[in-house]
């Protein structure tokens, strides 16, 4: 029997889950619920149509995981506890900060009601911090470091958009090649933020804008670009959607650490990932996960979970003995 899967947003988070879904025949999309007017909201896979949130708690008997979509900002914080009520439930949160909060939110709801509830699911956090805990496992003697991209940074890019003057714009995030270089030589070395990564911005300004002003404004804004190294540059806006349309993002997980009697021995565990879709990934992984949360339901499980939680078994449509013969 297809796992039921139910979508909730349908930017290009939700597109990537649907596309994600018709990869994996054990998955069945039986709906999507936006917040939108549901005739402007044109989805790609035939017989399955799109409602307006409102009403989302019909649909409890006939949706075995309902995907959440939205920001980290101000969505999820609201929506995953609320609708751990009625559905077994998984998200993209990743505002890391505010992980355990949000985790301490969501268990209250989801085992008051019975349901599994799955949060911080995707890349970071999500795959990579599943490399991190494998690898300080293994090499408890050692130091962790994550570098990202090179990618663009949706969040960064949004930064640059709210400046006064600017019309457009992309921010990517780009490593550092010798701070990756000196993580893997062993060396354990200690790394400044601006020592790992720099910011790269490519701006579409308003006709007569103050450019000097406008690159000002990016590189001194705290939080976003003030502790890195940035390059800001003015391009058309034909430039920008020719070359810059795209959502490319990345990075890498390395372990750095020594075993021996005297420590005499070093080893790199390193996990990286190059993607031409930061939200189509994203959505991949959900999608595995949201196998998992099915899973752990059928089981009895309730409350909330992370990656950290979840057999690598659960993720895969093998059964246990076509795992065993095939990928041991």
């Amino acid at each position: 029997m297809a796992v039921r899967i139910g979508i909730l947003g349908y930017g290009n988070l939700g597109r990537g889950i649907e596309c994600a879904i018709r990869q994996n025949q054990d998955m069945e999309l039986v709906a999507v619920f936006t917040r939108r007017d549901p005739q402007q909201v044109k989805i790609q896979t035939e017989g399955v149509s799109v409602y307006k949130v409102d009403q989302i708690a019909e649909f409890q008997d006939k949706i075995d995981v309902l995907m959440l979509c939205g920001g980290s900002a101000t969505d999820l914080p609201k929506q995953t506890p609320e609708y751990a009520k009625y559905f077994n439930v998984i998200d993209s949160f990743d505002t890391h900060a505010n992980i355990p909060q949000h985790f301490a939110d969501v268990d209250e709801v989801a085992k008051a009601n019975g349901h599994v509830a799955m949060i911080s699911v995707g890349w970071d956090p999500g795959m990579f911090s599943l490399n991190r805990l494998y690898a300080a496992s293994i090499l408890p003697e050692g130091k962790d470091y994550t570098f990202w991209g090179k990618g663009v940074s949706q969040g960064h890019s949004d930064a640059i958009r709210r400046v006064k003057g600017v019309k457009d714009g992309k921010q990517y995030t780009i490593p550092v090649d010798a701070a990756l270089e000196a993580v893997r030589s062993g060396s354990n070395p200690e790394l400044t933020t601006r020592q790992k990564h720099t910011r790269e911005c490519f701006v579409v300004a308003e006709e007569g804008a103050d450019l000097a002003q406008i690159e000002q404004d990016i590189k001194t804004m705290p939080n976003y670009f003030s502790d890195y190294d940035t390059t800001v540059h003015f391009i058309s806006e034909e430039e920008l959607k020719r070359d810059h349309s795209g959502i490319p993002h990345g990075g890498f997980v390395i372990r750095s650490g020594k075993t021996g009697l005297n420590k005499e021995h070093n080893h790199i565990i390193e996990y990286s990932l190059k993607l031409d879709s930061n939200p189509e990934f994203t959505a991949s992984v959900l999608v595995a996960y949201a196998r998992a949360v099915y899973r752990m339901k059928q089981e009895g499980m309730k409350g909330c979970k992370t990656v950290f939680d979840v057999a690598p078994a659960y993720l895969s449509p093998m059964s246990g003995e076509e795992l065993r013969a095939h990928l041991l």
